[in-house]
């Protein structure tokens, strides 16, 4: 009982929510104009969507040239890079040959200044030596010779080691010298190649942070490139989107054009006798017709060998009226070699019909007509033998025996 209180008021909202629907005013299907503003509308933003995607293609390209001109660059900056790294590795080598051959006359000049060193002490100990045994002078050399010979003897000897010593001395001199200003030169030499060494280093370092910079930009570039194909993407998929509802406006734009036309259409007063409509909704295109060839396989008349005849022809008399069977839009009014002067009448609902070998029609591709109305008249155009009407119907494009629908 509780829950019968509970739902009488519920269910008495829902009928009044339900009443007050119905006296709503229907919203207005909307015109062919407005509909043709809504296509328009829907075009321009598509030429839009157009423009946008011509400019992401170009951004794109673009970003691959620049791509390609900084890999190329970055590949010449590695290049210089793996040189730089050669030159230093060869300085290396001969600034540690230098320190060897430093090394060596380092050690060679030691050993000359040792043994410059020892001439001098030795030559030093014996004029102490001489000295201390007695003044050595002119005068002891002559009172101490016994003879003049002896005493020419004695200061030739005394001259000869005085001149071989200082003979000797300058020798040595002259080779520490010779040594010493060679150190100098591989010290000099070995500085500069230092100084060239951090001034490579420095090179590399250089190059080496704009191959980083280069690395840092072609990053950024291959992320751009990967933002544009999204946006690309994204783009033609809403181009895709609006080509489908642009393709729907097409369809409600007939449609509405259909239903206008039909709301203004007023069949002609003094029109002939029109045919019978069928059971099903069908109208025979003909008066007073006979039926000169059935729907299904038939030897064809002019060319002779067996085929399919997709359609009934209908005989009657030249200028006999042909009506549509069914309303709908006309979507063929041409001539042809084979049919002739014929029409096509598309019925929106996967049915079109056909009709051939017309003397003329009077109605142009886009007409909508209605069910009945005049299209054009029986004749005898194109691969025919006589005035007659070639009728078929169509469902999704495969033909049906017509006799099937008009009875």
């Amino acid at each position: 009982m509780l829950h019968k209180k509970f739902l009488l008021p519920i269910i008495c909202c829902a009928v009044l929510i339900i009443l007050f629907a119905f006296t709503l005013t229907p919203a207005q299907a909307a015109s062919s104009s407005e509909i043709r503003d809504q296509i328009d509308a829907m075009e321009q933003e598509q030429e839009n969507l157009r423009e946008e995607m011509a400019k992401l293609e170009g951004q794109i390209q673009q970003n691959s040239e620049d791509i390609k001109t900084l890999v190329a660059n970055k590949s010449a900056l590695d290049q210089q890079i793996n040189v730089l790294h050669k030159q230093i590795s060869v300085s290396n080598d001969q600034i540690a040959a230098y320190a060897l051959l430093i090394a060596d006359k380092q050690l060679e000049l030691e050993k000359a200044e040792q043994y410059l060193a020892e001439l001098n002490v030795a030559y030093k100990a014996r004029i102490r030596a001489m000295e201390e045994e007695g003044s050595l002078s002119f005068w002891q050399v002559l009172f101490e010779s016994r003879s003049l010979s002896d005493f020419l003897d004695r200061l030739n000897i005394i001259e000869e080691i005085a001149r071989a010593d200082n003979k000797r001395l300058k020798q040595l001199q002259f080779t520490a010298d010779l040594v010493a200003q060679a150190k100098e030169d591989l010290l000099t030499e070995k500085q500069a190649l230092e100084a060239a060494r951090l001034q490579l280093n420095r090179d590399q370092q250089t190059l080496e942070a704009k191959s980083e910079q280069a690395t840092a930009v072609v990053a950024d570039l291959l992320a751009k490139g990967i933002e544009y194909e999204l946006l690309l993407d994204k783009a033609e998929e809403d181009e895709q989107k609006l080509l489908d509802e642009i393709a729907k406006l097409e369809d409600d734009f007939d449609d509405a054009v259909y239903q206008e036309w039909l709301a203004t259409y007023v069949p002609p007063t003094t029109a002939p006798e029109t045919p019978p409509v069928s059971d099903s909704g069908w109208l025979t295109p003909v008066t007073n017709y006979r039926l000169s060839s059935p729907f299904g396989m038939r030897p064809h008349p002019i060319l002779g060998y067996e085929r399919m005849h997709n359609g009934i022809d209908m005989a009657c008399p030249a200028w006999t009226p042909i009506y549509a069977t069914r309303g709908g839009k006309v979507t063929i009014a041409k001539y042809s070699d084979s049919a002739g002067n014929y029409v096509q009448i598309n019925h929106g609902d996967g049915y079109s019909s056909v009709y051939m070998h017309m003397i003329q029609y009077v109605v142009s591709y886009g007409d909508y007509v209605a069910q009945g109305q005049l299209i054009g008249y029986v004749g005898n155009t194109g691969l025919s033998k006589g005035n007659h009407l070639h009728f078929g119907i169509s469902y999704n494009g495969t033909y049906v025996n017509p006799m099937e629908y008009i009875g």
